[in-house]
Parts: C-alpha cells; sequence; structure tokens
C-alpha cells in the first residue's frame, strides 16, 4: 500500500466570507460551518471560536482533537465507518492541515476529560496548545443520555474536520511524505537480513463510554487483527473515549502516531516493519486472556523477531499490557512496553497496577500523578466548573481566582503514551 501526505501548513486560522486557504491562512466562514454540521435532535446547540498558541484562553472540558485531512486520490474518505462510505483507505493521496486542529468541548460526557490551556504552565503540558484551534461547542439537550451525547459530539468534530479540510483539497502543498507498505511475502524477500518488527498496537475499550473505533467499528467487538500502518494515518482508527486525558489518544494523535511514523522511516534501514497489530484492552480475564493469546499467535504468525507494545490508559489496562509481553517473551520475541505512571505525587509508589520480570524493556512517558497549579485564564471557552470533577482533580481544584490545582493527568495529552506530548527526560 502507497499513501503520499500532502502537508499544508496553516500559519493561521481566522473567520471570513468564505472558507478557504490564502497563503498559509485558513479563513472559516462561522454560519456556513455550523450549517455544515448538521441538526442533531440530542443537541441544543453549536457555537465556533478560534484560538491561537499564546493566547490566554483556556478550554475545558476537551472531548476530541482532530486535525482535518482530505482524501485527494485513491479509495475511500478519511474517517471512513464514521463519515460516508466504509471502502478500505491508506492508498492514494490525502492532503493534512498540519498546524491546526478541530477541539470538540461542550458540557462534559464522563469525568475522564481534559483541559487545553494555550499559555502559561498548563501549555507546556500539552502539544496541542501550538496549535491553531477551530473549537468547535456542543451543548446537548436536557435529559440526553451520555452515550448519545458522545456520539452526536464525536460525529459534529468530524463533520467539522473534513469541511475544513475541503479547504486544502487541491491546495500547493508545502511539505510531501510517500510511505509504501509492502504485502508481507515481498517485504520478507527484499529486506531478509534485516529482523522484523511488528507494532502491537491496544486500543482503549475499557468498558462505558471508553470507546475507539476501528472502521466505525467500537473495537471491544473485535478480535485482535493486522492493519497497514497506512490506514491508521488515513483514519482508520478513531477516539470516542473518555479516559483521562493526559493518555488518552485523541483522533489527530492516531492519524499522526509516534510511533508508526518512527517505524515506518526506519522501515528497510534498521529493521522489516512488517505492520501493526491491534487489539483491545479487556475488562474480564476472559477476555483479556482471548485477546493477548490472538495477539501472540499472530505475532508468531507474522515471523517476528521483536515488537513494540503501547498502551492506552492506566490500572485495569496495564494487565492486558503484561499479558501482551509475558506471552510473547515466552515464545522468545523481544518486546519493548510503552506506557505511562502513576506513581503517587512524589513519584515512590508502584507506577503500574501489574509487573513481571519479563517485561525488562519499558519506556514511560511520565508520572500523571505530578501535581500543577494552572493559573487564571483570561478566557475560559467549556465549563469551568468541571475542574471540580474530571479524573487528576478534586473537588476544590477550581479556586475562587480562576486557577486550577490539580494533577497533570487533567491536561489533554500530558503523559500520551505513544510518545505525543512535550515531556522530556534528563539522566540525574
Amino acid at each position: 500500500m502507497r499513501l503520499e501526505l500532502g502537508y499544508i501548513h496553516i500559519k493561521d486560522v481566522q473567520f471570513g466570507e468564505a472558507t478557504k486557504l490564502d497563503n498559509g491562512t485558513l479563513f472559516v466562514n462561522k454560519a456556513e460551518m455550523i450549517e455544515a454540521l448538521g441538526k442533531d435532535e440530542r443537541i441544543a446547540s453549536i457555537d465556533i471560536e478560534i484560538v491561537h498558541p499564546g493566547d490566554s484562553v483556556r478550554i475545558i472540558p476537551v472531548k476530541d482533537v482532530i486535525e482535518p485531512r482530505v482524501k485527494v486520490a485513491g479509495p475511500g474518505n478519511v474517517f471512513p465507518g464514521m463519515l460516508g462510505k466504509v471502502d478500505m483507505v491508506g492508498e492514494g493521496r490525502t492532503h493534512v492541515l498540519q498546524g491546526m486542529a478541530v477541539v470538540t468541548t461542550g458540557k462534559i460526557v464522563g469525568f475522564q476529560e481534559g483541559i487545553i490551556d494555550m499559555s502559561g504552565p498548563g501549555a507546556e503540558y500539552t502539544p496541542f496548545s501550538s496549535l491553531h484551534n477551530v473549537v468547535v461547542i456542543v451543548e446537548p439537550k436536557d435529559g440526553v443520555l451520555q452515550h448519545d451525547h458522545e456520539a452526536a459530539v464525536r460525529i459534529i468534530g468530524f463533520k467539522a474536520a473534513a469541511y475544513l479540510a475541503e479547504a486544502g483539497r487541491d491546495a500547493k502543498v508545502d511539505e510531501e511524505k510517500v510511505y509504501e507498505h509492502l504485502p508481507i511475502h515481498k517485504s520478507a524477500e527484499k529486506y531478509a537480513d534485516l529482523p522484523k518488527v511488528v507494532y502491537v498496537y491496544m486500543l482503549q475499550t475499557q468498558g462505558l463510554l471508553h470507546d475507539t473505533y476501528v472502521y466505525g467499528v467500537d473495537a471491544k467487538q473485535i478480535l485482535p487483527t493486522l492493519i497497514s500502518p497506512t490506514e491508521v494515518f488515513d483514519g482508520a482508527i478513531v477516539s470516542g473515549n473518555c479516559v483521562s486525558a493526559c493518555d488518552k489518544n485523541p483522533t489527530l494523535v492516531h492519524c499522526n502516531s509516534p510511533v508508526i511514523t518512527e517505524l515506518l522511516e526506519r522501515h528497510g534501514v534498521d529493521y522489516n516493519f512488517i505492520g501493526v497489530v491491534i487489539t483491545n484492552e479487556n475488562v474480564t480475564l476472559i477476555d483479556k486472556e482471548r485477546s493477548s493469546n490472538y495477539v501472540a499467535k499472530l505475532v508468531e504468525m507474522l515471523g517476528a523477531d521483536a515488537i513494540i507494545v503501547s498502551e492506552e490508559g492506566f490500572g485495569n489496562p496495564d494487565a492486558d499490557l503484561m499479558m501482551n509481553c509475558i506471552k510473547n517473551e515466552k515464545k522468545g520475541v523481544k518486546t519493548v512496553l510503552l506506557t505511562d505512571e502513576y506513581a503517587g505525587r512524589d513519584g515512590g509508589s508502584q507506577s503500574l497496577a501489574d509487573a513481571n520480570p519479563l517485561a525488562d524493556a519499558v519506556i514511560t512517558n511520565g508520572n500523571a500523578n505530578e501535581v500543577i497549579v494552572l493559573p487564571p485564564m483570561d478566557k475560559v471557552i467549556g465549563h469551568p466548573e468541571v475542574a471540580n470533577v474530571i479524573a487528576g482533580a478534586w473537588f476544590g481544584s477550581l479556586r475562587e481566582d480562576g486557577s486550577i490545582e490539580t494533577e497533570i493527568q487533567a491536561i489533554t495529552g500530558a503523559t500520551n503514551e505513544l510518545g505525543y506530548h512535550k515531556l522530556t527526560a534528563k539522566e540525574i
């Protein structure tokens, strides 16, 4: 599968009379965009605001962050199964509006939502503070059930991203990347002397409102399966979950997976990147055993010498993470784990809910229990009172002056387990 990605660098976003691109600036017709998002009987109102890096603005609670992408050649459309037909994607050409995003907010869906500060110390913890963000504020009607509320917000976010991406369909791109993923047997022949690597991509499916979708199907319903890395860049995997904001994979992160990106860039140089095995994070022991057994079987059938396993979330999914490690290590497959930590505010507690001596190659993306004070912002988009109830905060986190004392768990993307964040490490 061969996918061309054409990146259009967005330097500014402003409201205008027409939605169009002009020399790196995206102009947005607000009324037309709201009309394009359609009517939904579950939704009372939709509004749109634009914020920029450095603005004294707080967005709370954040549901999803989505990068506008449009399919300009090849089969299917971006976000298949959510918008348009369910054709297979990952081939052809896709244009990307890079440097901006759609951020969905409004009344809280679940308690595990997040905060994006566009300036101040909080901005240093979220990668999304550096983007020009089109904030879509979606307020539900009274009495709408949480699942219906979440579904409505999710689809509105994808529609918003698709609407804006159309401005880039015929635009000249600033940068281009081409990724080609060969069939397994051809790749094995071409790179016979290189170690074979598989990426095991754990998707959050840990109970109610913990939803990740693959071609529009809730991943709770899938058995582990093989997917091309280029399909992920075209939005085959999207977020619909309400897990803790710090280690949630918003849709933008799936489409820009740093793990898949680096594996593809080093493919044929350091190793033979065979493909991606997607799997779910289950709640019951029998389901965890089934999925981890299936992962180990697929990895063995693919003939992998090594795997990288990434987690989404914490606690319960730590057991899935360890099962995927143990069962592959026992088959002789070298395994590297990507996670974050919940090691207590002093960093002295056990980092994961499960552990095993075979898990001897682990990369941490930070301690989510670290406490920070977010100063007041001049403007708050959304519902500031949510700061007292979201995961990582507590009653009283929101202070009278508008500042918030919270764990970085509440900051969207702070300890993202794919490494899509701003934290670094240093030797001490």
